[in-house]
C-alpha cells in the first residue's frame, strides 16, 4: 500500500498548480476602491462630535438584512484566524506565499466597505456592532484543519478543501443579503464581494481538484470530513443561532442552497462520483460522502423545509 504523502511532499508537488492559478486569478480579478461603494452624503456626527448617537428608528434595514450585514460582516471581520490557518497550512514561499498575501488583502476590503456603510447609513447600532466584534475576534475560529495533523499533509487538504466550500457558501449569502437589504447601493456592494469570493472559491476548488488527482485518497478524506462537519466562518459569533435562523427562514442561506448551490456544484466540477482512480480506503470513504448527501436530500432538508414554513406561516397569522 502506497505511503501518504507528507504536506511538504503535496506544497510541493501542487506548486506549479498554484502559480498558474495565481496568474490566472490576478488576469481575472478586478480592482476596485471600497470607498466608492460607500454613500457618503448619508453620513452625520454622533454625540462625541456633536452629532446624535444610534437609534432604532434611523436605520432603513429590515430585521433581516440586519441579521445577515451583521453576520456577514463579522464573519470577515475575523481574518486574522483564517489568515492564520491558510498561511499555517500552505507556506509563505513561493506562488503559495503571493496567494496567501493576496488573498488576505482582498478579503480586507470586504471589512471595510461594509462596515463603513453600515456606519454611514446607520443601518445597526455601532456600539453593538463594535462589541461583537471585540467578541468574536478574541474567540476566532478554526475550520478544523489544526485538529489534524499538519506532517501528514492533512492539514493542507483539509484547509483547501474547506475554503472550497466556505467560499462559495460566502458568496451565495454576500449575494441574497442584497436582496433583502431592499438598497440598490447596499446590493451593488455585497454583489461586488460576491465576485471576489467567486474568483477565491475557483483558486481553492482548482487546487483541491489538482489534489484529488495527485492523492486521491487523502484528498476525498478531507473533502468528506468537511462536508459532514461543516460549519460556516460565523460560526461562533454573538447572536450565530438567532441571525442563522432568520437568514435561512428568509432565503438568504439554508440547508438547500447549502446542498445545491454550494456542496453539489462543487463536488460535481471534481467528479467525485465518476472518479476511478481511488484504492479501497477512498472508495469507502466516497461510499460514506454519498449516504450523506442522499440524507441530507431525502430528510434533513424536506425536514428543514417543513419546519420554516410553519413557522413563516405563524409569523403571518400574527401579523
Amino acid at each position: 500500500m502506497a505511503r501518504d504523502l507528507t504536506q511538504r511532499e503535496i506544497l510541493s508537488e501542487l506548486e506549479p498548480v498554484a502559480e498558474t492559478c495565481v496568474d490566472r486569478h490576478l488576469a481575472l480579478a478586478k480592482d476596485w476602491q471600497p470607498h466608492d461603494y460607500v454613500p457618503w452624503d448619508a453620513g452625520r456626527n454622533f454625540a462625541l462630535l456633536g452629532g446624535t448617537d444610534w437609534e432604532p428608528e434611523q436605520s432603513a434595514l429590515g430585521e433581516v438584512a440586519k441579521a445577515a450585514m451583521v453576520t456577514n460582516l463579522l464573519t470577515e471581520d475575523n481574518l486574522p484566524s483564517y489568515h492564520r490557518e491558510i498561511s499555517r497550512n500552505f507556506s509563505r514561499d513561493g506562488a503559495w506565499g503571493t496567494w496567501v498575501g493576496r488573498w488576505t488583502a482582498e478579503e480586507m476590503r470586504h471589512s471595510i466597505v461594509i462596515r463603513d456603510y453600515l456606519v454611514v447609513t446607520r443601518g445597526v447600532d455601532p456600539v453593538a456592532l463594535e462589541r461583537a466584534r471585540m467578541a468574536h475576534m478574541t474567540d476566532g475560529f478554526a475550520s478544523g484543519a489544526t485538529d489534524v495533523e499538519v506532517d501528514s499533509g492533512a492539514g493542507f487538504l483539509h484547509s483547501v478543501a474547506y475554503v472550497s466550500f466556505q467560499e462559495l457558501a460566502t458568496r451565495v449569502a454576500h449575494r441574497n443579503t442584497g436582496r433583502v437589504c431592499e438598497d440598490p447601493i447596499a446590493d451593488r456592494m455585497l454583489q461586488r464581494i460576491a465576485a471576489d469570493e467567486n474568483l477565491h472559491m475557483i483558486f481553492y476548488r482548482t487546487v483541491c481538484g489538482a489534489a484529488l488527482d495527485l492523492a486521491p485518497d487523502q484528498a476525498v478524506e478531507a473533502i468528506d470530513r468537511v462536508v459532514q462537519n461543516f460549519r460556516m466562518p460565523g460560526a461562533g459569533m454573538p447572536d450565530f443561532r438567532r441571525h442563522g435562523v432568520l437568514m435561512a427562514k428568509h432565503g438568504v442561506y439554508d440547508l438547500r442552497q447549502h446542498l445545491e448551490e454550494v456542496l453539489w456544484p462543487v463536488l460535481r466540477q471534481w467528479n467525485i462520483f465518476e472518479r476511478g482512480d481511488f484504492g479501497a480506503r477512498g472508495e469507502r470513504v466516497r461510499d460514506g460522502l454519498a449516504a450523506y448527501l442522499d440524507h441530507l436530500e431525502r430528510v434533513a432538508v424536506p425536514r428543514f423545509e417543513e419546519q420554516r414554513d410553519r413557522a413563516l406561516a405563524r409569523e403571518r397569522a400574527r401579523a
